[in-house]
């Protein structure tokens, strides 16, 4: 897969050590102010859109996890970034997360938070209500695409739409037990879009990870930024074992 930066929207701030941000779906690099300014005193901070998201180009194909992986780890190369950390933010956990699976070098440390990629049991609600959408789109193809699913995913187009049922139905808790970096999980105590439980089900896949919570919900990282930005400082400067 080859990059064209003109492409990419993304930013470079401040010099040492490469530390790269990956945002949430459908968000962008700009969720990421307080970060950038804060760890730019410290690090080479590196931000970008992804593909169909915020400024960068639009996606031609629905992309899965690993294709963004692949997109992502181009953009990387193409930066000349080398084996950063990383800061991810729920979509961007998938992506990260699925980096590390594949190659234990291509990060040092990991900090997610309000992680997203893992699929717990879901209750009768959320069946019937996937019977139903079914049952509808075989005779009301148009009704169903309006009317069911979250409404994040009716705005979509119907590329990214292809590409959301791709990323969403992939758990990579798999993937996580392949990870060989040192893991930080920042988990919002008021969380209900990827909630403790996922967190938890995450901690426990990783080799190497410990989570620590802090006010906030999932958007943690930009609700309460001392308290993240202090927590993450000390995780990469220490590490787990000495935190």
């Amino acid at each position: 897969m080859s990059i064209d930066l003109q492409s990419v929207s993304y930013l470079q701030k401040g010099t040492g050590k490469d530390l790269v941000l990956l945002h949430g779906y459908l968000s962008s690099k700009e969720a990421f102010a307080y970060q950038i300014d804060y760890f730019s005193r410290f690090y080479r901070v590196t931000a970008f859109d992804f593909l169909g998201q915020g400024q960068s180009a639009a996606l031609e194909l629905p992309f899965s996890v690993g294709d963004y992986a692949d997109w992502t780890q181009e953009v990387l190369s193409t930066l000349n970034v080398v084996r950063p950390h990383v800061i991810a933010h729920s979509f961007g956990c998938r992506v990260a997360v699925k980096m590390a699976g594949r190659n234990g070098q291509v990060f040092d440390k990991l900090v997610l938070t309000g992680p997203a990629g893992v699929i717990l049991p879901r209750g009768l609600k959320y069946k019937i209500r996937v019977g139903a959408y079914k049952l509808v789109k075989r005779f009301a193809p148009n009704f169903a695409e309006k009317h069911f699913g979250s409404a994040e995913y009716r705005t979509l187009s119907p590329v990214m739409k292809e590409s959301y049922k791709k990323i969403v139905n992939e758990d990579l808790r798999v993937q996580a037990r392949k990870v060989e970096n040192e893991v930080l999980i920042v988990e919002g105590t008021t969380d209900t879009v990827t909630p403790k439980r996922e967190a938890e089900a995450y901690l426990q896949s990783f080799p190497q990870a410990r989570l620590v919570e802090i006010a906030g919900g999932h958007f943690a990282f930009l609700e309460n930024p001392i308290s993240f930005n202090l927590t993450v400082e000390e995780f990469l400067d220490y590490g787990r074992f000495g935190m």
